[in-house]
């Protein structure tokens, strides 16, 4: 009554496979890897002192800013 056995994986392999499909499950692993990737390149960021991160939120707002502000005038 110990761990599983190979055979038990593979059953369970084959029922996830027939629940979820290989399209689906196949999505699920590049959604994974990419949040990985995200989250490695995260904390390779941290270590950089805050000033020189690159803020794209900050250079959108500010250049909608501006949009609105020409607008305006």
């Amino acid at each position: 009554m110990g761990g599983l056995s190979i055979w038990h994986w593979i059953i369970v392999l084959v029922v996830v496979l027939l629940v979820f499909g290989t399209k689906r499950l196949r999505n699920a692993g590049q959604d994974l890897g990419e949040a990985v990737k995200g989250f490695k390149k995260g904390m390779k960021d941290d270590d950089k002192p805050t000033g020189q991160l690159n803020d794209q939120s900050r250079t959108d707002e500010s250049s909608a800013a501006k949009e609105r502000d020409r607008d305006a005038g």
